[in-house]
């Protein structure tokens, strides 16, 4: 157990904060499991703009890498313009 006031409160922050980042990655690869089961071309263009803006955001507060944002953005891109 912490002995310092200071070490307490630091260990109740990230906790907070591994807890809202745990939500907000799994948010995100729900989201592109539900991408990834598309098969219509259009319906997966629809969603593109919103599922990279997720990434980004993400990537931005750093809960992900900014390389793997860039990998998932890619994949993504290639996995829409492989539908048919």
């Amino acid at each position: 157990m912490a002995n310092h006031k200071s070490s307490i409160k630091r260990i109740r922050q990230s906790n907070t904060k591994r807890l809202h980042n745990r939500y907000y990655a799994k948010t995100m690869r729900n989201a592109l499991k539900k991408f990834r089961s598309l098969t219509e071309k259009a319906e997966a263009e629809a969603i593109l703009p919103k599922l990279h803006s997720m990434i980004d955001k993400l990537a931005k507060r750093n809960i992900i890498h900014k390389n793997k944002a860039g990998n998932l953005k890619s994949k993504t891109v290639k996995f829409a313009a492989k539908l048919s």
